[in-house]
C-alpha cells in the first residue's frame, strides 16, 4: 500500500492559505514533497474568487472589510467561494503518474470527489457526487470543488460545510439575489446543507478530519501518514506570502467592473410566480449563475438546481436559453403544475433582455425596477405614452390630496417631482387610490384610445396583478417604488381598501429616464436605440 503524507495546516489567514496552495503544488512538481492530503481553515473568514475573476464583480467589498473578511484569490478556477471559520477545506496535491489521471476533465473531478464523498458517508450523511464539480446531500451541495495543475503534479481542492453562515456569505458574494430579500435568502439556504444540518448536531473537527481520512484512503488505496509542514516548504511560505498578500495578486488582470449585470425578472403564471435573477458575463454573454425561485412546484423536486446547473456559462442567446430549458425538461421528465417549459424560458429570457437597457441610458440595477406591460420597453416607449399613474400612498398621510386627485407641488414627497415631469413632457399625471379606480381608470384610457402609460407601483402588487394589468390591453412601463410597501409591512388589505397609512417614496431617478425618453409627440428618440 502506498505511502500519502496528511498535514493539517489549521487555521490561517487567506492570504497564507493561499500561499501555502502555491508552494505546496511547486514542491511536488519539482517531486520535493511526497503526495499529501491537506486539510485548512480559515480565520478571519475569508471569500476567494477564483483565479480568472475580478474581485469587483463578485464580491460586496465594502460589507466584507466592514465584518473583517478576507479578500483573496485561488490557484484555481471557478467561481467564488465564502469559508467562514467552521469551515474546512480539504486538498489533493498529487503526481497526475501516481493517480493516472488526465487532469482535467469531469472524470476526473468526479474521482477526486470520491474521498470525500467516502468521507461523509462515514459521518452518516449520504453524499454523492453532482456533476460538473460539487458534492450534495438529496440535491443540496455540500462541498463545492476545483483544480490546477503544474507540471506532473495537480491540486484539487475543496470546502466542507460544516455549520454554515449563508446569509454572511450571501451578502459577502455578489449572489443573483436582488435586494437580499428574505424568500431569496430562504432559498439560497434550501440549496447548499452543512454537516450539522444533516446530522443535528456538529461534531468535532478532529472526528470529521478522521472519517474525510478514512474516506482518501479508502478512495485511492493508500495510508496516510500524518506530518507536519517541510522546513523548505516553511521557507517558501515566508518568502511568498508578501505576494499573496499583495493587491497586485488580489485584483489580478481584473475586468471592467461594467462587465457584469445583476438583473433580474419575475412572472406570474397559472402554477404560481417565477422569478429568474441571474449573473451575466456581458463580453462574453454568457450566464455566469442563476437561481430561479417562486411559490410554483416542481416534480423532482431537484429539477430547478439541476437547470440551474445546466444554464450556467450557456449562451444568453434566446433560442439557447429556450432549447435549454425545453430540452432539460424532455430529458429530465419535469412536470411543473400550470407551468410550461416556454413560460420558464421566458422570465429568463426576459431578465437577459434586460442588458440592452443600457443602449437607452438605463443601468443594469435600474432594469431590475422596471418592467414591461404589453410590450418590450422600448415599444412601449416608442408607441407613445400619455398618461403617468402615480399611487396615492406615495403622498404624505397629511396630505390633503393623498386621497383625491391632484398635488401642489409643495416639495413634501416625490410625486410632487414627477407631476412636474409629467406636465414638462405632456403626460397626464393620475393618482391612483385603490385597485378598482385602476382598473376603472385603464378601462377609460382603452376606451379614449390612449398609447400607453407609465405607471408607479410596488413590485409586489405588479406581480399580484400582471394579468389584470395585461388584460387591460394598453401597453405600460411599470417602475417600482422605493421603500417599505403595504405588501412588505402586511398591510396589503388596507392598501387594497386605499387606506394604506404609511408613506412610500418613488423611484425619481428611473422615472425621469423614462419620462426624458418621450417627448410630447410620445416617440423615443431613435439615436438611442442606434447607439
Amino acid at each position: 500500500m502506498r505511502l500519502w503524507r496528511l498535514i493539517d495546516t489549521g487555521c490561517r489567514s487567506a492570504a497564507e492559505n493561499m500561499a501555502l496552495d502555491d508552494v505546496i503544488l511547486e514542491c511536488r512538481a519539482k517531486n520535493l514533497i511526497p503526495n499529501t492530503i491537506r486539510f485548512l481553515q480559515f480565520s478571519p473568514p475569508a471569500v476567494l474568487v477564483g483565479y480568472h475573476q475580478s474581485v469587483e464583480q463578485e464580491v460586496r467589498i465594502e460589507y466584507c472589510r466592514e465584518k473583517g473578511i478576507d479578500i483573496n484569490r485561488r490557484l484555481t478556477g471557478g467561481g467564488a467561494i465564502f469559508f467562514d471559520e467552521k469551515s474546512l477545506g480539504w486538498e489533493i496535491i498529487a503526481s497526475k503518474e501516481d493517480l493516472n489521471v488526465n487532469f482535467p476533465s469531469e472524470k476526473v473531478f468526479e474521482y477526486m470527489c470520491r474521498g470525500a464523498v467516502l468521507g461523509l458517508r462515514n459521518l452518516g450523511i449520504k453524499a454523492s457526487f453532482r456533476p460538473k464539480n460539487d458534492i450534495e446531500v438529496d440535491g443540496r451541495k455540500i462541498s463545492g470543488t476545483g483544480g490546477t495543475e503544474r507540471g506532473e503534479a495537480f491540486l484539487f481542492q475543496g470546502t466542507l460545510l460544516v455549520d454554515f453562515d449563508v446569509e454572511t456569505m450571501i451578502k459577502a458574494l455578489k449572489i443573483p439575489v436582488i435586494k437580499l430579500r428574505d424568500k431569496e435568502i430562504e432559498s439560497v439556504k434550501q440549496r447548499v446543507t452543512s454537516i450539522k444540518l444533516e446530522l443535528d448536531y456538529c461534531p468535532a473537527p478532529e472526528e470529521i478530519k478522521d472519517a474525510l481520512r478514512r474516506g482518501f484512503e479508502e478512495a485511492f488505496n493508500i495510508k496516510l501518514v500524518s506530518e507536519k509542514l517541510s522546513d523548505l516548504e516553511n521557507t517558501l511560505l515566508r518568502e511568498r506570502l508578501s505576494r499573496f498578500k499583495s493587491k497586485e495578486w488580489i485584483f489580478l488582470d481584473r475586468l471592467p467592473i461594467n462587465e457584469t449585470a445583476e438583473i433580474s425578472a419575475v412572472k406570474k403564471t397559472y402554477g404560481g410566480l417565477i422569478r429568474a435573477s441571474l449573473a451575466v458575463d456581458k463580453r462574453e454573454a454568457i450566464i455566469k449563475s442563476i437561481l430561479i425561485t417562486g411559490d410554483f412546484f416542481i416534480f423532482p423536486l431537484r429539477a430547478i438546481i439541476d437547470l440551474e446547473a445546466a444554464l450556467k456559462d450557456s449562451p444568453c442567446n434566446p433560442s439557447d436559453i429556450l432549447r435549454t430549458v425545453k430540452g432539460f425538461f424532455k430529458k429530465n421528465r419535469v412536470y411543473m403544475p400550470g407551468v410550461k417549459p416556454e413560460d420558464l424560458a421566458e422570465v429568463i429570457i426576459e431578465a437577459v433582455k434586460k442588458i440592452s437597457y443600457e443602449k437607452i441610458g438605463i443601468k443594469a440595477e435600474e432594469a431590475n425596477h422596471i418592467y414591461a406591460v404589453n410590450g418590450e420597453v422600448v415599444d412601449v416607449l416608442n408607441g407613445g405614452c400619455d398618461v403617468l399613474l402615480l399611487p396615492y400612498c406615495a403622498k404624505p398621510p397629511t396630505c390633503k390630496y393623498r386621497w383625491e386627485e391632484g398635488c401642489i407641488k409643495c416639495g413634501g414627497c416625490t410625486v410632487g417631482q414627477a407631476y412636474e415631469l409629467a406636465e414638462k413632457a405632456g403626460l397626464k399625471p393620475i393618482t391612483i387610490q385603490n385597485f378598482e379606480h385602476l382598473m376603472d381608470v385603464l378601462a377609460a384610457l382603452r376606451e379614449s384610445g390612449v398609447k400607453g402609460y407609465i405607471g408607479c407601483c410596488c413590485e409586489a402588487f405588479y406581480c399580484k396583478h400582471q394579468r389584470d394589468l395585461e388584460e387591460a390591453g394598453i401597453p405600460g412601463i411599470i417602475i417600482d417604488i422605493d421603500d417599505k410597501t403595504c405588501y412588505e409591512l402586511g398591510l396589503e388589505d388596507q392598501a387594497l381598501k386605499g387606506a394604506f397609512n404609511r408613506q412610500t417614496r418613488l423611484r425619481i431617478n428611473i422615472l425621469s429616464k423614462m419620462i426624458d425618453m418621450i417627448n410630447c409627440e410620445g416617440n423615443i428618440g431613435k439615436e438611442k436605440l442606434r447607439r
